[in-house]
């Protein structure tokens, strides 16, 4: 009980900062998208699932429109921690900007290495851009180019452990669409992501490495069910390079479920499962993300 009511209190002081943030957005005007059409926010700072981004944009702007997103999410894993907040912006439903930081807390492994941390810190700043299609209104899905350049920003610790580089950036392509009526009578998305990257741990342990420094083409997948118009389950899939002889590092997996009273609000919780860090095996535990938008 001790450990889930840190989880959440540091959660809620996380979300004071999100809603700090949101005042500082310009306001953005009403819109006619269906709710849940933007997506969650992905760790990286993108609209999307938690851990996969998806080729809709942040927030409910329409053509002619703009409008953002805040957010902040926790990781509680065997022997991490992991928080992320941020907060992305869209205009005219046809490019998102968005900048996130992400802090992962050791824990163990500090205990068993003696590392002169406790924390690692990254920034990512990204933009994508809706090249055609959309989620609803077209045979052909929602197809958006995006590129997230990330920064290390304790770049001591990785570079020990063979990282090449303190900062990268990805570079990857989104196909998302929504099935209506398409499983079960039920609405159906399916998402599919071509990602190129030389980050280790999405850039949190550096990037590239002593077994490969160049960039490895992975792929990421998505799949959710909307039980009804607000409440959606679903899971998703994040392959990932293995560029580190230090430690082998495995694709991340959640089963996740989000709930959108509304289009200002959205929380989305999840169990991950990000398979071993850092040498440290079986690392899941609990993810809890909690948006803002307007």
């Amino acid at each position: 009980m001790a450990g889930l009511a840190c989880f959440v209190t540091k959660l809620a002081k996380m979300a004071g900062v999100a809603c700090l943030g949101m005042a500082y957005l310009p306001l953005a005007q009403a819109s006619d998208r269906l709710l849940m059409t933007g997506g969650a926010t992905q760790l990286e700072g993108s609209a999307g699932g938690g851990i996969v981004p998806w080729a809709v944009l942040s927030g409910y702007a329409s053509e002619g429109q703009r409008g953002g997103t805040a957010f902040v999410t926790r990781v509680q894993a065997s022997d991490y921690a992991l928080d992320a907040s941020g907060a992305a912006y869209s205009f005219d439903n046809r490019v998102e900007v968005s900048y996130a930081r992400q802090r992962l807390h050791l824990g163990t492994l500090r205990d068993q290495l003696g590392l002169p941390t406790s924390t690692f810190d990254m920034e990512t700043i990204g933009t994508k851009i809706r090249l055609g299609g959309d989620l609803i209104y077209t045979r052909m899905p929602q197809i958006s180019l995006g590129l997230q350049h990330k920064r290390h920003l304790d770049f001591d610790v990785p570079k020990l452990i063979g990282a090449r580089k303190d900062s990268g950036t990805d570079i990857y392509v989104s196909a998302t669409k929504l099935f209506l009526a398409g499983a079960a009578g039920r609405n159906l998305l399916l998402n599919g992501t071509l990602r190129a990257t030389k980050a280790n741990q999405t850039g949190l342990l550096g990037f590239g490495g002593d077994r490969n420094a160049g960039y490895k083409t992975v792929f990421e997948g998505s799949a959710g069910v909307l039980i009804n118009p607000r409440w959606v389950l679903g899971i998703e899939y994040r392959q990932k390079p293995d560029n580190l002889g230090f430690a082998r590092e495995d694709a991340w997996r959640d089963a996740f479920m989000g709930w959108f009273p509304n289009k200002h609000v959205a929380l989305i919780a999840a169990y991950a499962d990000l398979g071993s860090i850092a040498s440290l095996p079986n690392q899941r535990g609990a993810y809890l993300s909690l948006q803002f938008s307007h």
